[in-house]
């Protein structure tokens, strides 16, 4: 029986950034699931604060040299690659010179909100979709990390979904607490209408904060992890009323539950397909 496929897409990964626990769990629960037989990609942006030297990053040429278009611009996106030799994993970063070569993360020296957030963020989830249609790669499963992974729960249901890379894969969305306390661009969501997508399925997002990208990811995907302990009322109460399947936030790390998740989340679209 062939390897169960699933993609971590997340905007942090031990240990080439940390910046919440996000890192320590997009580090850990890949290689636990790699243990358990999956076959895993990991994707995350290549910020100008990860030391390529240290980290030996690389450019993978043959993935190289798409342009992702937002707001009628050609950005380019450059793939890089580097190993976890102890784990036997491979990380791909997404990189573009305009968007990630900074000495910041998400705000600057000042501590000012980047006001390209807005396409920093459609540029890195668009482009790590276009990068696995690159690769050949199929996942059985998609799971999303955080809120700069929040718009591909919606490509994935609109540009992305007669692709047959993506047609039959699963989503998973974490929701997290860290986040953000100010408004992406005011042009937010008019950036992703023009990606070809209907405002019908966008206005979860609407009011550009960190629980409405949150709030939007959760509506898309077909399943839902609890991510952290202190979510916000809003996160929560979706997550309560929602008919999908929830896996609820442990104090501990035990990654056999995510294990059972994905194992039924994929023998459910296995039973679906079968009828």
């Amino acid at each position: 029986m062939a390897k169960t496929k699933i993609l971590f897409i997340t905007h942090e990964m031990s240990p080439f950034l940390e910046l919440s626990n996000i890192a320590n769990i997009t580090r850990n629960l890949p290689q636990s699931m790699q243990e358990r037989g999956f076959e895993i990609r990991i994707l995350m942006p290549r910020f100008g604060n990860i030391n390529e030297r240290r980290n030996r990053l690389h450019e993978v040429i043959r993935l190289s040299g798409l342009n992702i278009i937002i707001n009628d611009n050609d950005n380019p996106l450059i793939i890089k690659v580097a190993s976890i030799p102890t784990a036997r994993m491979q990380v791909y970063f997404l990189d573009n010179e305009e968007y990630f070569q900074r000495k910041y993360v998400f705000t600057d020296s000042h501590n000012r909100f980047y006001d390209d957030n807005d396409e920093r963020t459609i540029f890195f989830c668009k482009g790590a979709l276009e990068t696995v249609k690159k690769l050949g790669w199929s996942p059985d499963i998609v799971h999303c990390h955080g809120w700069m992974s929040s718009l591909v729960p919606l490509f994935m249901r609109t540009t992305y979904s007669d692709d047959p890379t993506f047609k039959n894969a699963k989503i998973i969305y974490s929701a997290y607490d860290f986040g953000f306390s100010e408004t992406l661009n005011s042009a937010f969501t008019k950036k992703i209408g023009m990606q070809g997508i209907h405002e019908e399925f966008y206005h979860f997002y609407n009011e550009g904060n960190f629980d409405a990208l949150q709030l939007g990811a959760m509506e898309h995907s077909d399943a839902l992890v609890h991510g952290s302990e202190n979510l916000s009322p809003a996160v929560l109460e979706k997550m309560k009323n929602t008919s999908k399947p929830v896996l609820e936030h442990e104090f501990t790390q035990d990654y056999n539950r995510f294990h059972q998740f994905y194992e039924d989340l994929v023998s459910e679209e296995l039973i679906s397909l079968a009828v």
